[in-house]
């Protein structure tokens, strides 16, 4: 229900009279007969108003076991309508009821917006003559509370993530957005439906995520996948009876093509490449052998994965509907990082993050800038935890690091006239900095986006941990693979800054700060199901053990977050008499 192109309030005030004159017309097509409302219903407006008011005054209200929670919205908009009924067009209610047994494959739960009650209503409805005017403002009321939850859901996702993680700054607000009217543009509109979907996020990634979900569903309901019996790692040219039931397995998961899902006990060639690609799609080692890390990802139940995917498809109503064209990603529990440019993908590379105990941030900056050949001063937290351990037992230990003494004033100091025991994680006179080289912490380029976790991207002289399956060596930052072309494409300028151009500045030795012609969006996420570049889904490790508080939110009760993400402003007592007045 989003309003894409918002308008003045006087445009909506105009478009909102006009809807009205329209109801009144459909109102009395439905004393003929027309919709669930019928005739009796001249006290509808009354009813309604006093549920109402009990809704503003309570916070909630009780309509059988539901349980009307939007205390703005439901509100604004029945008192912008002077109080009439809404659903008066068959089409919108089939609509919505359609929309809302389909959230389960958005991942979405439709108890959430009022199914069972909503089905029990309509069937007590259409089973009556005369509906009672209660019945069919109780119906009306709810049907609109559970329009509301579903578009929230979809616009923001269930999940708040600033509940998760307080360094999250990605969630989506919409100034100048009145629900209230987005709600009766939606019900005048051709289709409910369609506006409905509209408000799902459109990007590849998640509808992608939508099919891998529903593979999986699939997959369950014809029984899932077997499990594989453990014993010793299985290599390429054994022979093993467990061969077959790992044949299935693959075949099942698109990993073995159909042909070569046979009886045959053998380890052959083509199964070898289908347990390298497996193993690629789990972030595992690719050795196309089955030890124990690849049988325990084979022997992961589907509901699992299931799960996995229904979390990651509410990740991306986070933050999937308004993505830029251009941005650098980072995806924190997929060990990668991701270069778009004007919407294509420019450069990939394998990323090291941070430790379970100093995990990277979730949130987005703007890279201004880059320098090359950067000094690296330690940070006071890894100054105290990770250097003055060693530094009291031995004070050569900073010569060896290849490190200086620096007091406050910037002055060098001997090191070997440090008294390091003094000195505890709260209080230290001294900072640490290492000098521009092939040994710098920070490798030959860092690339910043202010922020206020002092978390960037880096080049790192430890290249070979690259090669590493889980990559959570840093203390936040994020060391990136490739960096010096990465560097060379944000320049994006051939004429002075060619790769030729690049290395002269990295030989000098000499540090050099460069701005970007335009800042790029840095987005730093934690995705544990993805879609890689070939399309196929990616499951990987819960690294720092998220999933679990998103899976427990999508199981819990519907509620609002407490910082409002869109205006509700209050409709006047003389709108609200205008609204009326236009209504009749």
């Amino acid at each position: 229900m989003l309003v894409r192109q918002p308008r003045s309030r006087e445009a909506h005030g105009l478009q909102l009279g006009r809807v009205l004159c329209i109801l009144g017309d459909i109102a009395a097509l439905l004393a003929l007969g027309f919709g669930i409302a019928s005739a009796g219903t001249d006290h509808g407006p009354e009813i309604i108003r006093e549920k109402i008011e009990q809704l503003r005054l309570f916070k909630s209200l009780k309509i059988g076991d539901a349980s009307v929670t939007s205390s703005l919205v439901v509100p604004d908009f029945y008192e912008r309508r002077g109080f009439q009924l809404a659903w008066v067009k068959q089409s919108s209610i089939e609509d919505l009821f359609r929309a809302i047994k389909e959230t389960n494959a958005d991942g979405l739960d439709p108890r959430d917006y009022h199914l069972a009650a909503l089905e029990r209503l309509r069937h007590e409805v259409e089973a009556s003559p005369t509906p009672a005017p209660a019945m069919l403002a109780d119906l009306d009321i709810l049907l609109t509370d559970a329009l509301v939850r579903l578009s929230y859901h979809l616009m923001f996702g269930k999940v708040d993530p600033e509940r998760l993680d307080p360094s999250w700054n990605m969630s989506r607000e919409i100034s100048g957005f009145e629900p209230a009217v987005s709600i009766q543009q939606a019900l005048d509109s051709e289709s409910l439906y369609q506006a409905i979907d509209r408000e799902k996020p459109k990007h590849t990634f998640y509808t992608a995520l939508k099919a891998a979900l529903a593979k999986y569903r699939g997959l369950k309901a014809a029984g899932g996948w077997p499990q594989i019996p453990s014993g010793p790692s299985l290599k390429p040219g054994m022979h093993d009876d467990r061969i077959p039931t790992l044949r299935r397995r693959l075949s099942l998961t698109g990993d073995l093509a159909p042909r070569f899902a046979d009886h045959s006990q053998v380890f052959d060639g083509a199964l070898v490449e289908a347990v390298k690609a497996f193993q690629r799609r789990h972030g595992l080692a690719v050795d196309g052998a089955i030890g124990r890390e690849t049988l325990a990802a084979l022997n992961v139940p589907v509901e699992e994965r299931i799960q996995q995917l229904r979390v990651n498809l509410e990740r991306g109503r986070w933050m999937l509907h308004n993505l830029e064209s251009t941005f650098i990603v980072v995806n924190v529990a997929g060990y990668h990082s991701y270069y778009v440019n004007d919407g294509q993908m420019v450069w990939q590379g394998r990323a090291q993050v941070g430790r379970p105990l100093r995990q990277t941030p979730s949130f987005k900056a703007e890279m201004t800038y880059l320098v090359f050949n950067p000094t690296w001063t330690v940070p006071p937290t890894i100054l105290a935890q990770d250097y003055l351990p060693f530094l009291k037992q031995d004070p050569g230990y900073v010569r060896r690091k290849g490190l200086k003494v620096i007091d406050r004033t910037g002055r060098g100091v001997d090191p070997g006239q440090v008294d390091w025991s003094h000195y505890s994680a709260s209080y230290s006179p001294y900072l640490l900095r290492q000098d521009p080289g092939p040994r710098n912490a920070l490798g030959r380029v860092k690339f910043i986006f202010p922020n206020d976790h002092a978390v960037f991207l880096h080049d790192t002289p430890n290249q070979r941990l690259f090669d590493r399956t889980e990559r959570a060596f840093s203390s936040g930052c994020i060391r990136v693979e490739n960096a010096l072309e990465l560097a060379r494409l944000l320049l994006n300028d051939e004429g002075q800054w060619s790769r030729k151009a690049i290395d002269r500045v990295i030989d000098s030795g000499k540090t050099r700060t460069i701005f970007l012609q335009n800042p790029v969006p840095v987005l730093l996420l934690y995705w544990t199901a993805w879609i890689g570049p070939d399309g196929q889904v990616n499951f990987g490790h819960d690294l720092y053990d998220r999933d679990k508080l998103v899976q427990k939110g999508l199981a819990s009760d519907f509620r609002f977050r407490k910082r409002p993400l869109f205006e509700v402003p209050r409709a006047t007592p003389e709108a609200i008499a205008m609204d009326g007045q236009d209504a009749e």
